[in-house]
């Protein structure tokens, strides 16, 4: 074998040649794997992170997603999504509200068909929902490119505005009327004292003459009718001293609902009375409270000519109503309801809808209810009926006392109170 080697040392060369070759390329062989496999661990590394990107990415997109889902679902103004069909692809809760349907009834459908069944239209004028006062617009909808995607259709509920814009008109117009108003009842009531005295004189020298006392009777009686009246105009018209105590809210409702029995009894009336136990009391001028409540519940009785259901409630009030805390005394009937033509004038001074009455009662209410800083909610259906709310400021803390005077006060406008004639 050594002889065979030797007698070929061509063959041993290539060998060797070969096993070298192997040998380099072997070790060219593992260098490459040694540098994939380093490669391939870096690209775990890179798809490991990317991953780790892309999925804080989704969440973020998800958070993103649920916080833009909740900003929709909790605006008060209806959102229609519409595209360029005028489907409709999405809505938010509060369209939802305002059509009386939900988001999966709602999808699929022409947005004009949608709001035609509730009697609406896209325009610039307000539109009336029910109880409720709408404006109805387009916005269009663009993508990241600037192109356009469909539309937006939105809903806006406007009666909180329109009430607050006629509240202001109702004020600028009350303070140039109770001006004038206030300096013509002084006029008038000087000289009418002069009358009543002399007509007073008039029933004692006639004694002997009972058809001529009658005649001076009659003229005593107009004048003192008269002088009523004019206490009422001075009322609304003179800024109210607000001497406020605690008063107990069961007996101050059922006194009003005797003061008003003359009205109550003519006609069959069920009363209820609904008064949260967590509200005993409320913080007011007892006297004029009560002439609210008097007021308010012969209107309610005077809108069931045939009979029907009296409900007087109190309770508490949500915070955001007033931005404080608040109670909501209600008075409200199942009568003939208001006709909508006369909403905005029910608290001018001499409007009055029946044939007998001075139109001074729901003013006086109102001057009453803003001079305790509250408010106050009308709702009224034509054939159901109506629903008076007083909302007034209920402090936290019932240490304080009655201011001074409010006994006084009391006595005056009770007085008035039973005077009244009634809106």
């Amino acid at each position: 074998m050594t002889g065979t080697t030797t007698e070929h040392p061509e063959e041993r060369e290539l060998l060797c040649a070969a096993f070298r070759s192997f040998d380099e390329a072997a070790h060219t062989l593992q260098q490459s794997y040694h540098a994939l496999t380093a490669r391939v661990e870096q690209m775990d590394v890179e798809l490991a992170h990317s991953n780790e990107a892309l999925r804080r990415q989704l969440c973020q997109n998800e958070a993103m997603r649920v916080h833009l889902d909740g900003i929709l679902e909790s605006l008060s103004t209806g959102v229609l999504v519409v595209d360029d069909c005028e489907i409709i692809s999405r809505s938010n809760r509060a369209a939802g509200r305002l059509l009386g349907s939900t988001d999966a009834e709602l999808r699929n459908r022409r947005a004009a068909d949608v709001l035609a069944l509730a009697g609406l239209s896209v325009c610039d004028r307000p539109q009336r929902m029910g109880q409720a006062l709408v404006s109805i617009g387009r916005v269009p909808l663009h993508k990241d490119s600037g192109d356009a995607s469909g539309h937006l259709i939105l809903i806006q509920d406007i009666t909180r505005v329109y009430q607050l814009e006629e509240q202001l008109q109702r004020k600028e117009r009350l303070a140039a009327m109770g001006e004038l108003i206030g300096r013509i009842a002084h006029e008038i009531r000087n000289p009418l004292g002069s009358v009543e005295l002399f007509a007073s004189m008039l029933q004692r020298d006639l004694d002997e003459h009972p058809s001529a006392k009658r005649y001076a009777e009659q003229i005593s009686q107009a004048v003192q009718s008269m002088d009523r009246l004019l206490a009422n105009l001075l009322l609304y018209t003179t800024p109210v001293r607000m001497a406020r105590g605690w008063s107990p809210v069961d007996p101050l409702i059922r006194t009003s609902i005797a003061l008003a029995a003359h009205t109550i009894a003519k006609v069959p009336v069920e009363i209820r009375v609904e008064i949260d136990q967590e509200t005993p009391s409320i913080w007011c001028h007892e006297g004029q409270l009560k002439q609210v409540v008097v007021n308010l519940v012969v209107n309610a009785v005077q809108a069931m000519p045939t009979g029907g259901i009296l409900m007087v409630g109190l309770q508490k009030e949500p915070l955001h109503t007033l931005g404080i805390a608040a109670v909501r005394l209600t008075v409200r009937d199942s009568g003939i309801g208001i006709d909508p033509a006369h909403r905005s004038r029910m608290f001018d001074p001499f409007f009055t809808t029946k044939d007998e009455g001075t139109g001074l009662g729901l003013a006086i209410v109102h001057s009453i209810v803003e001079a305790h800083q509250g408010r106050i909610d009308v709702e009224s259906t034509v054939g159901q009926g109506t629903s008076c709310s007083i909302i007034l400021p209920h402090p936290s803390s019932m240490q304080n006392q009655p201011e001074s005077g409010a006994t006084d006060l009391v006595e005056r406008n009770l007085a008035l109170a039973e005077d009244w004639s009634h809106e």
